[in-house]
């Protein structure tokens, strides 16, 4: 039996306007994150499902990509039609991509 595989994409593969799960926790969000993202800590994920769109394709982020990849498994269970970005928020920095901060300091990753 083949273990399950997490569809992935890369930053360079992205559709032009991606929809963003972004679940990270709060201290890594507001240090940086992609303006437009979703935001909702992996923890919170199975209880907070209902704000999710099921009809979206859905690209889930983390700092270098197991949370999201853990996510994106358990999303395509429930129905959801979900891609892991392919090394996270750290892929996304590195490829120069917008970020915004919550913070007065330049958007980082942590």
């Amino acid at each position: 039996m083949r273990p399950f595989q997490v569809p992935t994409v890369s930053v360079q593969d992205l559709p032009a306007e991606p929809v963003l799960l972004d679940v990270r926790e709060p201290d890594e969000w507001a240090a940086g994150h992609v303006e437009g993202a979703q935001h909702i800590p992996m923890n919170d994920i199975p209880r907070r499902t209902a704000e999710l769109d099921q009809d979206t394709d859905l690209v889930v982020v983390c700092k270098v990509g197991g949370r999201s990849a853990q996510v994106t498994a358990y999303l395509n269970q429930q129905g959801y039609r979900a891609t892991n970005l392919d090394g996270g928020m750290l892929a996304w920095a590195a490829a120069r991509r917008p970020m915004v901060s919550d913070t007065s300091a330049p958007p980082a990753v942590i």
